[in-house]
């Protein structure tokens, strides 16, 4: 039996991660954010023999995405990751209630049925959004052409939509959303007191972890854990908390939150 779970996807560069993690703040959902599981699903691939998987890893970064989109979009692994992530979220506890977010969040993969909604950026505002990540310019055509891909999915299939475009606010971007999970969100389970939301939030903190260390774990890659800085929730707990912590990966504790909180400036941790 799957746990109750509602579905977040979108093109690269749309705001699900965002929209994702205050959601889950202002409810107390888990959260589930695919990315923290790309090196973990390109394993379970190349055990299964999956040709594009090989071919990523054996080839080096610079020959990797020297590829037509066609090809870059095979060895993204995007059709063979959704229903990996079905799989996963089929193996959660069965509450609280999780939000699930990423590109690979298909109409297909999660079923006419679902409580899912898609957020679509206007072409112009994706494309501003995908420049500012700095890209090179074969990952910026693999992101166009997948961001193609999946609104011509979405569309053609008539599922539900956000759009996020430009002058669109975060905050009302996630209210939408809570509008469209309503019955969801009331039907729960949640989690409401805060010594709850500060566990939820270090589980989904430590996603973050095993995500850079197992990138830092293959063998083509540079760098260490030490100067890898990533950014984590504030574990302050508080529902209107937005702020993202920047920490080195091998500075962030791996304890119970209580002991030792991720803290953004200024923010007191939970009362016991």
């Amino acid at each position: 039996m799957t746990p109750p779970v509602v579905w977040i996807g979108g093109p690269p560069g749309a705001g699900k991660s965002s929209v994702a993690r205050l959601l889950a703040r202002r409810h107390g959902l888990r959260v589930y954010a695919s990315d923290t599981r790309t090196w973990e699903h390109r394993d379970r691939a190349l055990r299964a023999g999956v040709p594009a998987a090989l071919d990523f890893e054996r080839l080096s970064v610079e020959r990797r995405w020297s590829a037509p989109p066609e090809v870059l979009v095979a060895r993204s692994l995007h059709h063979e990751r959704g229903p990996m992530v079905v799989e996963d979220v089929r193996s959660l506890p069965p509450e609280p209630l999780t939000v699930v977010e990423g590109t690979i969040i298909t109409p297909g993969v999660v079923g006419p049925d679902a409580t899912a909604v898609w957020l679509l950026p206007d072409a112009a505002e994706r494309r501003r959004r995908l420049r500012d990540r700095d890209l090179s310019r074969p990952v910026l055509r693999f992101y166009e052409l997948l961001a193609e891909r999946i609104e011509d999915e979405v569309h053609g299939r008539g599922a539900p939509v956000v759009h996020t475009g430009r002058g669109a606010p975060l905050r009302r971007v996630v209210s939408e959303v809570e509008e469209r999970f309503a019955a969801a969100l009331a039907a729960g389970p949640v989690v409401r007191d805060r010594a709850g939301r500060v566990s939820l939030l270090r589980l989904a903190n430590l996603d973050v972890v095993r995500q850079h260390l197992a990138y830092l774990a293959r063998p083509w890659t540079t760098g260490d854990a030490t100067t890898m800085v990533a950014r984590f929730d504030c574990e302050c707990g508080r529902r209107d908390c937005e702020a993202l912590v920047g920490l080195a990966v091998a500075d962030f504790p791996t304890g119970p939150a209580h002991l030792d909180p991720v803290l953004a400036a200024g923010h007191a941790p939970r009362r016991s």
